[in-house]
């Protein structure tokens, strides 16, 4: 017999209170009338103390009472036979993430993730449903629910060892937080099923600190999903990688300079001395000179390679020292340079330091990626249409030729951008022919000392780079004089500036399939401050690439990511050919503007083109990362982690207390407990009654 409430056997300890009140003598307190005592013998008396229990048949059944009464609020109940055995409990719906990224191709990670995904087969029982995915940067399923379903319970394992064999990490990056979320969204999803059994996702991963976690931030687990993470451990501690430093566009490049690239050495590393240099195109060995670098555990060395001797054949810097040479090689391609045209029209001297076009032509900086040249043309003599299509961005300052104003008002409309400065009220003809209009208003306005821009729309494309609160202050820009125009009158037009009197300061007037940029204020000093300000040159890029100029290609991409060829396409609409780094041949369609098979790192080259474009895919220097991840970072994210020891306890007892729950409400003893407590009552009192009246006769009875 077992109780639901034990704790009220404790009452039991009350039977001794009968005891005690049985062992309580009375002392008489009757007198009776005795003649003198003189005449007898003193006789000192015997002090004797015994205690002796009377009336044992009413103590016990007094006794009986009170353990009823404990036995019956304790909820008694006959115990059955409970299975505690997980594999018996509801059939489990299991989701397995195996981690096939890039930093998975060390020693003995992958052969340690195989068995992990066996240990994981084994326990499940043939009612379980267990589904197995690969991930890195994406999820790829590898054996479904219904695939798992419609196999036979014996051949399941054998079927995921399968097609496991056939797979092998690649070389992308571990996006672990769009992994988790695919998974707890596909056993949140149960098909209109009710499902009781429990829901897990076990990850079986490296888990290093490169993998990101951003998309995690402020997503709502589902409830009832757990997650179990198994990690697998590298061999050899410490990783050194290497990373190609881009971005750092030089103002006056250098010729033959080096490539700089960043050695990063893991802080558990154990070595600090490595080898640097151009290897040859063949994989075999170094083409030339080395450089040796020491860089200690936990840091990183930016180092300049020089570039390769004249003649020798070699795309890539590699790295040797390393215990794991996955991350050792990065591929470099020479970055295209980007040349673009700005078409000025205007009087102006390139030479006067008071004219606007002299900050404009230096306002464009020659760099090694981008290479802006400034068509100057006056604004009565002919313009070349082969000038006006080529021109990525079209400037005017001065009044036009009405001729002139309606080509150009034919050449925005047709897609092009054209940025008018209006420099004084006698190119408000111009103005409004530009913009379709017949007549257009202007008001020269000086301010009393200087007017500052008040009100930025910092969402549009123009302000955006300076949305950031570190670059978004305008006041200390000094405007000596504007003209004042109705945008009301302009349709269309958007005040995407405005000076502190309210006057508009820019505007952007759509017309046709282009747009006017029109600014009420010259650059030059004696309009304002803005050509002496630190926005100017980033505003003029920002209206260069506002006007749809092709943005500078990167220098490298990592596997994975999406490469845009439309703009090596041209006008050409044919299919394209693109040769992988293994030799494979891949065709684009004539449709498709995008190449996104960069599967592995290396050279890729678009043969079909001529001359052949190409383009370097590296690996994610964050896969370099391998330093093991806390594993309460996932639970910061909000992630259940389930650990299995604890799961298991719990869920045993929990299953125990609701088949003892359940039992003692079916048997009901406690009734029948309450039931023989009454009985034990009513004889108790007709016995302490019948007892009291036979003393009482006695008591009587006696002379």
């Amino acid at each position: 017999m077992s109780f639901l409430a034990p704790l009220f056997l404790f009452g039991a300890l009350a039977v001794a209170l009968p005891v005690v009140f049985h062992l309580i003598r009375r002392m008489t307190r009757e007198r009776t009338t005795f003649s003198s005592l003189m005449f007898l013998l003193p006789t000192p008396p015997r002090l004797t103390r015994r205690s002796r229990l009377e009336h044992l048949l009413l103590l016990v059944l007094r006794c009986l009472v009170l353990g009823l009464l404990a036995f019956g609020f304790a909820r008694p109940f006959l115990k059955g036979v409970v299975n505690t055995d997980p594999s018996a409990a509801a059939p489990r719906r299991t989701m397995v993430l195996v981690d096939t990224s890039a930093s998975m191709r060390r020693a003995n990670l992958w052969a340690d993730a195989r068995d992990q995904v066996a240990s994981v087969l084994r326990n499940a029982s043939p009612a379980d449903e267990v589904a197995v995915s690969t991930f890195d940067r994406q999820v790829r399923p590898l054996v479904t629910f219904d695939q798992w379903q419609s196999a036979a319970a014996g051949g399941r394992a054998a079927l995921v060892n399968g097609k496991l064999a056939a797979t092998s990490p690649g070389w992308a990056a571990t996006h672990l937080g769009d992994a988790l979320i695919t998974a707890a969204e596909a056993l949140a999803d149960t098909g209109g099923k009710t499902r009781a059994g429990p829901r897990k996702i076990v990850l079986i991963t490296d888990l290093q600190a490169g993998s990101r976690l951003d998309q995690l931030q402020g997503y709502e687990w589902p409830q009832g999903v757990a997650l179990s993470v198994q990690t697998v451990k590298a061999r050899h501690p410490g990783n050194a990688g290497l990373q190609l430093v881009t971005g750092s566009d030089d103002a006056v490049p250098e010729a033959g300079a080096g490539v700089r690239v960043r050695v990063s050495n893991a802080a558990d590393s154990q070595r600090e001395q490595f080898t640097l240099g151009w290897g040859r195109a063949d994989g075999r060995g170094m083409a030339g000179a080395s450089v040796t670098v020491y860089v200690p555990p936990g840091q990183s060395r930016i180092v300049p390679v020089p570039a390769p001797a004249t003649g020798v054949a070699t795309d890539r810097i590699v790295l040797q020292g390393d215990d794991e040479d996955f991350d050792n090689t990065v591929f470099v391609v020479p970055p295209e340079t980007a040349r673009l045209r700005v078409l000025y029209l205007g009087r102006d001297s390139e030479t006067d330091p008071r004219q606007p076009l002299y900050f404009l032509e230096r306002g464009f900086q020659e760099t090694r990626r981008q290479i802006v040249q400034v068509l100057v043309r006056p604004p009565d003599a002919p313009l070349p249409a082969a000038d006006a299509q080529a021109a990525a961005l079209v400037v005017v300052t001065d009044p036009l030729p009405e001729t002139r104003a309606e080509t150009l008002h034919d050449l925005v409309a047709a897609g092009h951008t054209l940025l008018f400065a209006l420099e004084s009220d006698a190119a408000a003809p111009t103005l409004a022919r530009l913009c379709g209009l017949a007549r257009l208003e202007v008001v020269e306005a000086r301010p009393n000392n200087y007017a500052l821009l008040a009100e930025i729309d910092f969402r549009h494309p123009l302000f955006t780079p300076f949305a950031d609160p570190r670059f978004s202050d305008f006041t200390k820009i000094h405007f000596w004089k504007y003209r004042r125009l109705d945008a009301a009158a302009i349709p269309g037009a958007r005040v995407v500036a405005s000076f502190d009197s309210g006057a508009p300061a820019l505007l952007e007037v759509p017309v046709g399939q282009g747009r006017v940029l029109v600014l009420t204020s010259g650059w030059q000093p004696d309009d304002s401050q803005l050509a002496l300000s630190t926005k100017f040159v980033p505003l003029l890029y920002s209206m260069l690439d506002y006007a749809g100029a092709a943005a500078p290609a990167p220098e490298q991409y990592f596997v994975g990511d999406i490469v845009p060829l439309a703009a090596a396409r041209g006008a050409d609409k044919s299919a394209l050919t693109i040769r992988a780094p293994d030799g494979s041949q891949l065709n684009l369609d004539a449709r498709e503007t995008n190449f996104s098979l960069t599967m592995t790192p290396g050279i890729y080259s678009v043969t079909s083109l001529q001359p052949p474009k190409r383009f370097a895919v590296n690996l994610d220097p964050a896969e370099s990362r391998t330093a093991p991840l806390p594993v309460d970072e996932l639970e910061r994210l909000g992630a259940p982690i389930a650990h299995p020891t604890l799961t298991v306890t719990r869920e045993v007892e929990r299953k125990v207390r609701l088949e003892n729950t359940e039992q003692e409400s079916r048997q009901k003893l406690w009734r029948w407990f309450l039931v023989a407590t009454l009985a034990v009552l009513v004889v108790e009192t007709w016995l302490a009654g019948r007892t009291a009246r036979r003393l009482t006769a006695q008591g009587e009875a006696t002379p």
